[in-house]
């Protein structure tokens, strides 16, 4: 396969970093090759970090790139294991997947073009490779639901439909096919670190870990003590991670240890749901029976998935050194949670002892009513008016709310107010509007769009809900 001249994304500087690293850690891999390429989406929002616009991006490049896969670079199918559903798994690994490249963004970050449903790979075990075209339609909107909410997140590059007839037990088969390019900082997963474990070898553990602080954590780098600080930063980013996930009602789903990216990263959430009302049980995946990855379990579970990492961690750190790290983890969540609900509340900067009542206070209408989760906070940011500040009876007076007990609520809202200047009220209706888009993803939303894709072939409203959640309509 030879490079196109003028396609931007053949051309662009790619780096071999992980390649670098040698082949204990991935094999090289060939893609697919599919009888039919159709662009269904390409996320023109992401070309300027790597100094492209859309004018210089045509349809036939992403095709060229990201479906035929016209490249001269190699392939890589990462090698992990992983704990799936509390039980070890040593036969995991990029089974539909691999590493494109990896690319600076112009922030001088390295960030990973990563597939899904490339193809078969050596951890394919059975599988086919694919990656049905619901399912791609569905990262799709959760990666863009996500960052529209500010939860640090993989996107989505493009989504090439490629004419398979796939079979799957969860979709009406055959279904459609495609292949998507995923965007993010890496793929590297804890999983990766518990597979070096598993076939007892330290100096490829350590190997990786100074790779990983290096190119990842840069700002320990010279430190006498960084494997050590790594962790510690790691239990900090994931205990914000899974803060972010919780304030904007995300279930991932699925958080295996292989799904746990080691730069504290969204990605791999496929059976995921945003919780359509505030349920602790509110469960995203039909075959998790015994609700282990329950919304509510989210932190609980995170935090485990830490604590399996000091395995292999241990052979190469001081594991009491790990422990008072993870001991952190509780304190850094609820710190972050309380701060990113205040702000879905309006309030970015408060210490008031009647926060933590207008938190308490919030969760416990939303779940007595099983009101709309999404829906309340964007109600709340589409109503606010300075008036509120005056007369606590006028908050959120002109909707028609479930029976509870708003005179508490609205009394607690109202006294926070006032704790505030007259000037700051356009701060606070700002921060709601920033914190609160009025568009929410529910599973109605995702079947009305993919329904009309899968009867008709129509794919503008999947084309307008991407719209609004890209800019917050």
């Amino acid at each position: 396969m030879t490079e196109t001249p003028d396609n931007p994304f053949l051309n662009l500087n790619y780096e071999p970093i992980l390649e670098n690293l040698g082949d204990d850690y991935y094999d090289t891999v060939m893609a697919a090759e599919f009888p039919q390429h159709i662009l269904r989406f390409r996320n023109d929002h992401l070309l300027p970090l790597f100094n492209l616009s859309a004018e210089d991006v045509r349809d036939r490049h992403f095709i060229e790139s990201f479906g035929k896969f016209k490249s001269i670079r190699p392939f890589l199918a990462l090698r992990y294991h992983g704990y799936q559903f509390g039980e070890y798994n040593p036969f995991l690994g990029d089974g539909r997947g691999f590493l494109y490249g990896q690319i600076r963004g112009k922030d001088n970050q390295l960030y990973d073009f990563g597939t899904k449903g490339s193809g078969t790979t050596p951890y394919s075990r059975g599988g086919d490779g694919r990656l049905t075209l619901k399912g791609g339609v569905r990262e799709v909107l959760a990666a863009e639901t996500l960052h529209s909410l500010g939860v640090r997140t993989s996107r989505c590059l493009s989504l090439i439909e490629t004419g398979e007839a796939l079979w799957r037990g969860d979709e009406p088969s055959p279904t459609r096919s495609s292949v998507m390019i995923r965007l993010n900082r890496s793929h590297i997963r804890f999983g990766t670190f518990e597979r070096l474990y598993y076939i007892k070898r330290p100096d490829l553990i350590q190997k990786l870990l100074d790779h990983v602080i290096d190119i990842y954590y840069p700002e320990i780098a010279q430190s006498d003590n960084r494997n050590t600080l790594f962790y510690a930063e790691l239990v900090r980013r994931v205990a914000q991670l899974v803060a972010q996930w919780m304030a904007a009602g995300f279930c991932h789903g699925v958080l295996n240890t292989d799904n746990m990216s080691i730069t504290g990263e969204s990605f791999d959430y496929g059976p995921y749901a945003f919780i359509p009302s505030y349920d602790p049980k509110f469960t995203a995946a039909y075959f998790d029976y015994g609700g282990r990855y329950s919304y509510g379990n989210q932190p609980f579970i995170c935090r485990l998935n830490l604590e399996m990492l000091q395995l292999p961690l241990m052979t190469v750190t001081f594991p009491p050194n790990l422990e008072s790290a993870l001991a952190k983890f509780d304190e850094y969540y609820q710190s972050y949670y309380r701060q990113l609900m205040l702000k879905r509340l309006g309030f970015e900067q408060i210490n008031l002892g009647e926060a933590d009542d207008l938190l308490a206070k919030t969760l416990e209408i939303l779940q007595e009513t099983q009101m709309s989760y999404g829906g309340f906070f964007a109600t709340l940011s589409q109503d606010f008016n300075y008036g509120w500040r005056k007369n606590g009876a006028t908050i959120l007076e002109n909707q028609t709310l479930p029976p509870a007990d708003w005179t508490t609520w609205r009394t607690i809202y109202h006294k926070i107010l006032n704790q505030f200047p007259q000037d700051t009220m356009e701060k606070i209706g700002k921060c709601l509007q920033e914190s609160n888009p009025p568009t929410t993803l529910i599973r109605d939303n995702i079947e009305t769009v993919w329904n009309a894709i899968a009867h008709e072939d129509d794919w503008q409203p999947f084309y307008g809900l991407v719209n609004k959640l890209q800019h917050k309509l």
